[in-house]
């Protein structure tokens, strides 16, 4: 139980990777409060099943990419909860498109959801962990961050900006005890992977070295070591889980 008493925060939870950190943090005794653009029947499918793992789940309505009601969701976990001590920001989206394609609103949009919903929970969290010396930050960003990629210059900025938040924040508030890392994921298998082409994907595959993609879970262990002591001295680092792609 390596996360015995703790509660998270975890944005855009209900469903893909998102959900499966819930899980994993459940599964070592985290409480877990999760947040979705709308409560779906999906997303209370995702808290039912956090729920039968033992510890408490609540599901919060909340667009990420909205400075207010992040700050509002944190008062509410606190209130609900008693306390936080781990923040997963998660929530993120795509509209990809080849740069001379691509609409204002379109880069808008991801650099809101991906890039702005980081700051926002971050700048939320902050007063609570330095309070109490102490508290997690992880933040998915992605390869694409690091590598770039044709036909996603809005994804690989808004991820490319999350490292860049990651590695200023733990510099930032490492002094009060505040750890702050983030998560490149490669190709992983999920719903939105599974919409293209299977051409596409097995040729794909071919560039992995490891030869597969990931799983939401192989994702999940890594989040599950950054939230917990066993990674009490790793901060400011981005973890890529590529099977050596990047």
């Amino acid at each position: 139980m390596l996360l015995e008493n703790k509660v998270a925060i975890i944005t855009g939870a209900g469903r893909g990777i998102g959900k499966s950190i819930a899980l994993k943090l459940a599964s070592e005794g985290c409480a877990i409060a999760f947040t979705d653009v709308a409560l779906t029947d999906e997303v209370e499918k995702t808290r039912q099943e956090v729920e039968t793992l033992g510890v408490v789940c609540k599901a919060y309505v909340s667009n990420a990419a909205d400075f207010e009601q992040a700050h509002q969701v944190v008062e509410q976990v606190i209130k609900d909860f008693g306390h936080l001590d781990i923040l997963v920001n998660n929530a993120g989206i795509t509209r990809d498109t080849l740069l001379l394609r691509m609409t204002e609103q379109q880069w808008d949009d991801v650099i809101a959801v991906n890039l702005k919903s980081v700051f926002n929970f971050i700048h939320a969290v902050t007063p609570i962990f330095m309070r109490q010396h102490a508290g997690s930050i992880i933040s998915m960003s992605s390869i694409v961050g690091l590598q770039g990629n044709a036909g996603q210059s809005n994804y690989a900025a808004s991820k490319a900006g999350i490292i860049a938040l990651t590695k200023s924040a733990a510099k930032e508030l490492g002094a009060r005890g505040i750890r702050v890392n983030a998560i490149a994921p490669g190709f992983i298998v999920s719903d939105m992977t599974n919409q293209i082409p299977e051409d596409i994907r097995n040729e794909y595959m071919k560039q992995i070295p490891l030869r597969r993609g990931g799983t939401t879970e192989e994702v999940a262990n890594v989040a599950l070591f950054l939230a917990s002591d066993l990674a009490s001295y790793v901060s400011g680092q981005v973890i890529q889980v590529d099977g050596a792609l990047a």
